[in-house]
């Protein structure tokens, strides 16, 4: 671009992880294509897409990793934990079960996952209101003992579903940059020794980027 400007994209690996059947990959296709899908199946092992949105003045490109919910897929789905800065942590607000495996999955998360990891407790379904099994206030409670942010969302009618992916994002942003700035200044100030974020050139959204660009996290 003219005028001196450089435009990088900071690429951010999210999954979303959770019991099978809550919602997951229609939250992935509201969010990246604005699109529900009724007949949706479960996902078999990992799906993937990207969206790139604007934070805080930087271009961010979420990779969010779709992951199985079925047992028979842990040790495929568990690899992906390793490379990924955030997780949304989902269950069905009308399937008290769902809920109830959050803290095996989260148990599971923090075994694989980098300590530093920004975690979002999700309950989605939440137009489904009239069944609803799981009280706000009790899965909010739970959130706040465990360090989590919450929300609930509907992937159907879209409530809050742009809401929870921003505010991860936002909240993964932030902590990176200020590890950067961090590291920046007790490794080197001289000039002439530009640091960027995690960036990568821009691609167009759904290309698969193959850089390593998260290792120095």
């Amino acid at each position: 671009m003219g005028n001196g400007f450089q435009y990088f994209i900071i690429l951010l690996p999210v999954v979303l992880i959770g019991d099978s059947g809550v919602g997951k990959s229609n939250l992935l296709s509201r969010f990246t294509r604005n699109e529900f899908n009724l007949e949706s199946k479960s996902t078999i092992g990992v799906e993937f897409a990207t969206r790139s949105i604007q934070v805080d003045g930087k271009m961010i490109k979420a990779q969010i990793w779709d992951t199985a919910g079925q047992e028979r897929y842990r040790a495929i789905t568990s690899a992906y934990y390793r490379g990924a800065v955030g997780a949304l942590l989902v269950y069905d607000i009308a399937k008290h079960l769902t809920y109830e495996n959050v803290e095996r999955w989260l148990k599971e998360l923090r075994d694989h996952a980098d300590n530093n990891i920004v975690i979002m407790l999700v309950g989605n379904k939440s137009d489904l209101r009239h069944l609803r099994a799981v009280p706000t206030d009790e899965a909010r409670a739970f959130a706040e003992k465990n360090t989590l942010s919450f929300i609930e969302t509907s992937a159907l009618d879209s409530t809050n579903v742009e809401e929870a992916f921003k505010n991860i994002l936002t909240e993964i942003h932030r902590i990176v940059s200020q590890k950067q700035i961090a590291d920046r200044s007790a490794h080197d100030e001289s000039p002439g020794n530009n640091v960027v974020d995690i960036s990568v050139p821009p691609t167009t959204d759904g290309q698969k980027n193959k850089l390593p660009c998260c290792q120095s996290l």
